[in-house]
């Protein structure tokens, strides 16, 4: 398991998504929906909210591991933002794997080149099966 690759992992942050994960996690900022006050935050379009990046680096470890319940944490860093109508996708390495965890390296890029995110994830590896 641990010399497989930690495949893309791939996520459409259309206006739609974007909006109503803003309601689910009562994130009302209007930068994710609102495209003048987002121009005069100085960005070129509503943006992509950080937890909804953190979520792509959650489903990429937890398809790699198998079990979501197996993904013991998830760290990340934005480093550009991402437009609303974005499509994110989400690729890793394993960097250690040590007793029963891994460490995977994570980076998150928005439309295919601009790197938007860059973390980690640790989880825990499945018991070897004894016959």
């Amino acid at each position: 398991m641990t010399e497989r690759p930690v495949h893309p992992t791939e996520l459409d942050a259309d206006a739609v998504r974007v909006l109503r994960f803003g309601a689910v996690t009562r994130n009302a900022h209007r930068i994710h929906y609102d495209a003048g006050l987002a121009g005069a935050e100085g960005l070129d379009a509503p943006v992509v909210m950080a937890q909804l990046h953190g979520c792509g680096f959650f489903r990429a470890a937890a398809e790699w591991v198998g079990d979501p319940a197996a993904v013991l944490s998830v760290s990340w860093r934005n480093r550009a933002p991402a437009p609303a109508g974005s499509r994110l996708v989400v690729t890793g390495t394993v960097r250690e794997v040590r007793d029963d965890r891994a460490v995977l390296d994570l980076e998150q890029h928005c439309d295919g080149d601009t790197v938007c995110c860059h973390g980690s994830a640790v989880v825990r590896l499945p018991s070897p099966e004894v016959p």
